[in-house]
Order: structure tokens, then sequence, then C-alpha cells
């Protein structure tokens, strides 16, 4: 074999090699991050249409809301589905995580539960309320307490209002800070907690006994992110498309019967 043969049979090597390489890298399941509970739930559904499309899945369940970006951001997820655009906008500020939405998914409006009251009229002086300890979930919270007239916050608190930010308080209702997963946890203890929809359904609380809930017009629709990098890949408008399918917005109503609500 001459040196001009020997250089051809190790291009076509190369190339080969280029190309097994490929074809693996396709083969390898997308990771999607998401939170116990509907999230993971709705996309065992998004996961049967997307490999109608070709795509492999592969579902990684967290049970709290810091992990799934921090997983993204260093590459362990391919994306994640499991928080509103005002908390991953707080994530990016405080973490400089390089991630953005790529389409809505769901709405799970907070409610307020309660083992002591049938009410929040109910809630005696100093009761002791439980909220989510990051600054957007605990933020909603405080607001559903103000349109419900119990407190008032400062005119320029916003979305991210702390229980610093309450201005008035008559009844001097303590707000007590946990982690939001374990808010189901602190109803023996508390007079009532914020629980996040999809933890109260992973605890077995039915969001029909609320005694408050937000708004279902709220911000708070929640979305899949991806890593910048990764926003215009082909993949991602295939799995935007799974999601946003009949199929899965009939499962949303059928499934959670409006306990969850399709956000796109």
């Amino acid at each position: 074999m001459n040196k001009r043969h020997l250089i051809q049979s190790a291009l076509s090597l190369a190339l080969l090699a280029s190309l097994s390489g490929s074809l693996l890298a396709q083969d390898k399941p997308l990771k999607i991050g998401v939170t116990a509970g509907p999230h993971a739930q709705i996309f065992e559904q998004v996961k049967k249409i997307a490999e109608k499309d070709g795509l492999k899945i592969q579902i990684v369940e967290f049970s709290d809301y810091i992990q799934p970006n921090a997983a993204l951001a260093a590459g362990d997820l391919d994306a994640n589905s499991y928080q509103h655009k005002p908390y991953l906008d707080q994530q990016v500020k405080d973490r400089s995580y390089k991630i953005v939405s790529v389409g809505y998914t769901v709405n799970f409006p907070i409610g307020i539960y309660s083992k002591k009251v049938k009410s929040l009229a109910e809630l005696k002086e100093g009761a002791r309320v439980g909220i989510p300890n990051d600054p957007t979930n605990g933020g909603r919270v405080l607001l559903v307490f103000q349109d419900k007239g119990l407190i008032k916050l400062k005119p320029d608190a916003g979305l991210k209002a702390t229980p610093l930010d309450v201005i008035d308080n008559p009844k001097k209702i303590k707000f007590v800070e946990v982690d939001a997963a374990q808010l189901p946890r602190t109803l023996d203890d508390l007079d009532a907690s914020a629980v996040n929809t999809n933890y109260a359904l992973s605890a077995g609380l039915n969001p029909k006994d609320a005694i408050a809930q937000e708004n279902a017009k709220s911000p708070y629709v929640n979305l899949l992110a991806v890593r910048d990098q990764d926003k215009d890949k082909p993949w991602v408008a295939k799995l935007v498309t799974a999601y946003h399918s009949d199929e899965i917005r009939k499962y949303i109503q059928t499934e959670f019967k409006g306990a969850v609500l399709a956000g796109f």
C-alpha cells in the first residue's frame, strides 16, 4: 500500500469514527430534571409523545427547587421543568446561570392550607403561618395575604416581597420561612401554611381544600428551561412541541381536574 492509500485509509477511518461518535451522541437520551409530583407525571406523558418524534428522554426527579438548576447549569441535565419565570430570573441573577426559558408549561396556583381554621379570617392574633423560604414563592404568598386584606406591603415590594416588606399587620401574623418541600409537614404545628400545588398533591392535600388560593392568572406560569447554548438546537423545538400537544393539554385537564392548569 502506497503513502497515498495510507492517508486515504486514515482519513476514512477518522470520518467513520466521527460519524460513529455523532450517532452515539444522538442515541444518548436527553436528561430532563423535574420535581416529584405533577411535573414528573406530565413529563412521563411528554416522553411518550417525544419518542414518536425520535427523542429519547430520561426523567430525573428532584425533591427540592435548588438542584435542578444547578444540575442543568453544570451540564448534568439537558433541560428542566419545574419552575416559574420569577424564580428562574432570581436564580440567574443570584447564581449567574446561563439558563433560559424556551416555553411555558403549567400553572400551579399556590394554596394556603390549615388543620386549625377554615378561612384566613379565622386566623387569631399572633398566628404562625408557614411560607416558602425562597424569595419568589414567599413573595407570592405575601401577595395573597395582601389581596385578602390581612397585611399591607411596601408599595415597591413587587413580586419578591419578604416578611420585612410588611408595613401593616393588624393580626400580628408571624410568617415562618420553611423550605417549600417541607411545608406540608408543618400543618400540625403551624396555624396555616402555604404549599405549592406540586408539593400539596405529593403530600395528599387536595387543592380544593385550601382555605385561600392565589389568582389563577398570576405571573407564575411554569416553564421549560435549557442552557442558553442549547436553545436553538432541533431537539429543543421537538421537546416544546411534544409538551404543547393537544394530548398533553387533555391529560392535564383530565388528570388534575383544575388543580393544575395548562399554561400554553
